[in-house]
């Protein structure tokens, strides 16, 4: 994880704030982004750091949202194959799997 997400994710947390942490384990295909690549998304909506960008960010950045919602992670699998990519004017055509985790601070370091 890169210093500016880190960073993001202890001042979130140091203010209390709700968010979840978006990390893709694993692609198959042509995906935007490769496997280990973070996105840090506030109860608020924003966004930190990117998974690819267009719809299927915003797809995980909705999916964060319904995480901290319920409180639980979930692996959220993401098709961005040939039809669906077409469809939706994308260049990329493969598949990501998402682990979506709400983050709390939980006592006091």
């Amino acid at each position: 994880m890169d210093r500016e997400l880190i960073g993001e994710v202890i001042k979130s947390l140091q203010q209390g704030k709700r968010c979840a942490l978006a990390t893709i384990i694993q692609v198959k295909g042509s995906a935007p982004r490769e496997a280990g690549t973070r996105m840090l998304i506030s109860a608020d909506g924003h966004i930190q750091g990117t998974v690819g960008g267009g719809c299927a960010e915003a797809a995980i950045r909705q999916r964060g949202l319904m995480v901290l919602d319920r409180g639980r992670p979930e692996i959220y699998h993401l098709d961005l194959t040939a039809d669906t990519a077409e469809d939706e004017g994308m260049v990329c055509g493969g598949v990501m799997d998402v682990f979506i985790e709400p983050l709390e601070v939980i006592g006091e370091c």
